[in-house]
């Protein structure tokens, strides 16, 4: 918030041509796993370790994940459209994915047995939905979302699996 603030404070003064994307729940192949990384990294870590899959809450919660080629091609129209300096532009999917979904396609994707188990909720988490509204995008960038979310999980997968000697050694828990 503050950098969106402070940019828009030198667009402003400067008339410095700044737009200020605004991603939500970005994944994608490339994200290592770790400690303080992504849910969709770590669970697919976890399932090819054969693990359970730690959902923190009811498994519930909406999260609105935003497939990395998708925000490269909002932000490449972030450049491209001048209506949309000095603007704030959420780049996301505009659909919602239940995190107990999310665990059950990851364990079927990666054929873990492991399952899921459910602890408890961070003291951070306190949204239990999100799903960002991508209208303005829409409008000023002909911003349009291509990939369905389960096609992009079998591309993290497929990326998983061949990385994994690399990822295995980078994953930080």
């Amino acid at each position: 918030m503050l950098g969106e603030l402070y940019t828009s404070m030198f667009h402003s003064l400067y008339d410095l041509p700044v737009v200020n994307p605004r991603f939500f729940n970005s994944y994608g192949p490339g994200e290592v796993p770790g400690r303080y990384r992504n849910v969709i990294p770590n669970f697919f870590f976890w399932a090819m370790n054969g693990k359970t899959l730690p959902i923190t809450g009811t498994g519930e919660e909406t999260r609105d994940f935003a497939y990395v080629g998708d925000i490269v091609n909002g932000l490449i129209a972030c450049a491209h459209y001048e209506e949309a300096v000095g603007e704030a532009i959420n780049l996301a999917s505009a659909r919602e994915i239940r995190i107990a979904d999310l665990a059950q396609w990851v364990n079927e994707l990666t054929g873990n047995e492991g399952g899921i188990k459910f602890i408890e909720r961070r003291n951070w988490d306190k949204k239990h939905r999100l799903l960002a509204s991508i209208d303005k995008a829409r409008r000023i960038l002909k911003y349009e979302p291509k990939m369905e979310f389960k096609d992009g999980l079998r591309e993290v997968h497929a990326w998983f699996k061949k990385n994994w000697e690399n990822i295995s050694k980078s994953a930080d828990f």
